[in-house]
């Protein structure tokens, strides 16, 4: 059989300007878990990441550890279908439906870093709106369409897939409760229950044998573990 690690970026900047920038905490999670693969003698027949700078630098954070130890590794590719959802445009679109309930909530995002918390309970009343379909708006993607597009993303790894091969694709949340939505067919409210506790950069190891696919492991972050620093273990 073969093997997908799907493995999500390192800790982004959230509550900056720029969320799509890994912090100095998401650079050295990748940094761990680069050397922690090579310690494992894990190699890769490909590697892919989502076009999103978080994804691609910490698949290139991760993958200078075999470079550094003289282990060989394929070229990096880039497919759009592993991206992140757009959370922003999300909040922006369901948010203001929301306020007469919450009268706070607008304040709370504008200043998220400051109300993680907060920011996270109205996030997660926001995503299951998303994901309820009830409050589609035109020029937001959908859930649907995002599911769809993940798919199709999965689908084409599959389809060029040699029957034992090794593949990494350095991705995000979202994305990995998708696929786990897709592949083991839970309900998504539960997925994206699952989705809060995905830690950045840990291990999502699915099987594969044709276009059969099934899930091998679940949010393994070990190497951040074994650092036995507290602090590297983060979920935004």
């Amino acid at each position: 059989m073969g093997s997908i690690y799907l493995i999500r970026h390192g800790q982004a900047s959230f509550g900056a300007d720029d969320y799509d920038v890994l912090s100095p905490t998401g650079f050295r999670q990748a940094q761990v878990l680069g050397a922690h693969l090579v310690a494992l003698g894990l190699s890769f027949d490909r590697c892919i990441a989502g076009d999103l700078f978080r994804q691609r630098h910490t698949a290139e954070t991760a993958l200078a550890q075999f470079t550094q130890q003289g282990q060989p590794t394929p070229m990096l590719e880039t497919d759009p279908a592993f991206n992140e959802f757009d959370a922003e445009a999300v909040i922006r679109a369901l948010l203001p439906a929301m306020l007469p309930d919450e009268p706070e909530a607008l304040d709370v995002m504008r200043n998220a870093g400051h109300n993680r918390a907060e920011f996270q309970r109205l996030f997660a009343l926001i995503i299951s709106r998303w994901v309820g379909g009830q409050h589609d708006t035109p020029g937001l993607q959908s859930w649907l369409a995002f599911a769809a597009q993940v798919k199709s993303g999965l689908d084409s790894v599959l389809d060029s897939a040699r029957p034992n091969d090794r593949i990494a694709v350095f991705t995000s949340g979202g994305t990995i409760t998708a696929l786990l939505h897709l592949i083991t067919q839970m309900p998504v409210t539960q997925a994206f229950e699952l989705n809060w506790q995905i830690v950045n950069t840990s291990l999502n190891h699915l099987k594969f044998r044709g276009r059969e696919v099934s899930l091998a492991s679940f949010n393994s972050h070990a190497h951040l573990q074994l650092m036995k620093a507290p602090e590297l273990i983060t979920y935004r």
